[in-house]
């Protein structure tokens, strides 16, 4: 152990720490609730080690406090995680604020009772509509989930978005891109079109998942991606996909004519590989564990284990992002901004890079077989969070849970006043769309005090006629933005100054109704 992890394990004993007849001791339920509300869960096994330590020690003392050097035995393995997670150092900072909307988000979508059950197969016109679950796992391990999120269901067409990373991941673009495209087909996920080089459009449609089959060396890379959570097989699905997918066969057969297939490709094989991938199980848990892999660049963060190397995910995004929500992605790309991959069996993956992924899941269909909640909810997590692809370029409102809340308060402060010094009018003014304009600094100055001592005459004309900010706030000296304008010489904002707070002493004279 070197002196940097020892110091932080006492620096982190020390912050949680309570004095105990004379001694300095940590209560462990309260050390681990503390390592919950970061996120993490028990079960990570990141954290497993730390988890069985500290409670092996709960159990000997009922009490549940131990001392420093217990402590540091207990937490030694994973010292370095726990000082990220305590310091607010993941990618989400305030996970507690940010579930909190995701919650809110959840509640919206259950109200709502649009759409259909597929009838693509007898299994999947018997799940009730009334199931409805969200999870989701950041690229740190942060853990979220709520409804019916445990329940077990078949990926369907979401196993095209892992297979399409596998197959990548395997053989490589080069021989992949041989035999499945890249592009949209603008057309239903079944249809039998091909594109003008008689391949599929892309690995996302029926087409292009069973020729991606084809390519495919099935491992354990389910269960990897999964961070080894729950990876199932529905045998009743496989089934009924073989008795009554006639469509998926005569998309088989049409591109077997065509001669489209790698030589040597045995079709029933493919087909039934193909069939078995869609009746994999998950639940919104694990599932949601495959896309915050895929997220991370192909490292599951909860093993922290490799299961796809980066070119494959980027090119799997990048395909998710054109052809992953069937013939309404071009829409979904335009109002969401994410890559995504939806199934008829209801789950959608949802993909922010390097950030999170989600999985929502419910049965009720749209008319482009995409989960009516599951549209909702992304539609609602790009209306608050800054997610969409393009949002850094326009000037709107939104939050980003990336960022902490004093980060975001410093940062939005510190460039109204760097705009005020500068005299830069127009980026003030994107600023006063989301900013208080009288906000202060440690000085208690304002943004009004900087431009009045650069003598920036626009600038302050502007804060006082469009921003009516105060003409007179006093700083810790007690001295107002016109005496700044008179120590720097600067006459003309001088005289603006005083006629605005002649205006005010007149405003304050009159007699309120």
């Amino acid at each position: 152990m070197d002196r940097q992890e020892e110091e932080s394990m006492e620096l982190i004993f020390h912050i949680y720490s309570e004095t105990r007849d004379g001694e300095m001791m940590i209560s462990v339920p309260y050390f681990l609730q503390i390592i919950k509300e970061c996120g993490l869960r028990e079960n990570d096994q990141r954290l497993l080690p730390v988890i069985k330590a500290l409670k092996s020690y709960l159990a000997e003392d009922r009490t549940g406090f131990i001392n420093i050097e217990t402590f540091k035995k207990c937490i030694n393995k994973c010292t370095f995680l726990l000082r990220r997670a305590l310091q607010g150092d993941f990618v989400i900072p305030d996970f507690q604020v940010f579930t909190s909307t995701l919650k809110d988000f959840y509640h919206e979508a259950k109200l709502i009772n649009d759409g259909q059950l597929s009838d693509y197969i007898p299994q999947l016109e018997r799940l009730s509509p009334d199931k409805w679950g969200v999870a989701v796992c950041t690229v740190d391990g942060q853990r979220f989930s709520i409804g019916d999120c445990k329940d077990k269901w078949c990926l369907q067409s979401c196993c095209k978005c892992v297979n399409y990373a596998m197959i990548l991941d395997e053989r490589g673009g080069d021989v992949v891109h041989k035999f499945i495209g890249q592009e949209p087909s603008g057309r239903r996920y079944h249809d039998m079109s091909m594109n003008l080089e008689g391949k599929p459009y892309n690995a996302l449609i029926n087409q292009g998942g069973i020729m991606g089959c084809a390519l495919m060396k099935v491992r354990d890379r389910y269960k990897q991606a999964a961070g080894n959570e729950h990876i199932g097989f529905d045998l009743p699905t496989f089934l009924s996909e073989k008795e009554t997918g006639h469509r998926n066969y005569a998309l088989a057969y049409h591109m077997f004519g065509k001669k489209a297939f790698p030589p040597d490709t045995v079709l029933n094989e493919v087909l039934d590989l193909y069939f078995q991938l869609c009746s994999v199980e998950v639940t919104c848990e694990s599932a949601s564990v495959i896309a915050a892999t895929l997220a991370n660049g192909g490292i599951c963060p909860t093993t922290e284990q490799r299961v796809f190397n980066e070119t494959a995910v980027r090119d799997t995004l990048s395909v998710m992002n054109s052809c992953g929500m069937s013939d309404y992605t071009g829409r979904f790309a335009f109002e969401v901004g994410l890559p995504a991959k939806s199934g008829i069996s209801g789950g959608i993956f949802i993909i922010i890079p390097n950030v999170m992924g989600i999985c929502t899941w419910s049965p009720l269909l749209d008319n482009h077989s995409n989960s009516v909640r599951g549209v909702k909810f992304c539609k609602r997590l790009v209306e608050e969070f800054n997610f969409h692809y393009y949002d850094s370029l326009i000037n709107i409102e939104k939050n980003d849970p990336r960022l902490s809340a004093e980060y975001v308060y410093g940062l939005k402060y510190s460039r109204i006043f760097t705009a005020a010094a500068s005299g830069d009018l127009s980026a003030l003014k994107r600023y006063c769309q989301c900013g208080d304009m009288e906000a202060i600094d440690y000085d208690q100055r304002t943004a009004l005090h900087v431009a009045a001592a650069e003598g920036h005459y626009n600038v302050v004309k502007y804060l006082l006629s469009v921003c009516k900010v105060n003409p007179n706030p006093k700083d810790r000296w007690g001295n107002i933005p016109i005496d700044d304008a008179e120590k720097s010489g600067n006459h003309h904002v001088v005289a603006l100054l005083k006629h605005y707070s002649e205006l005010e002493r007149e405003l304050k004279k009159k007699p309120t109704s």
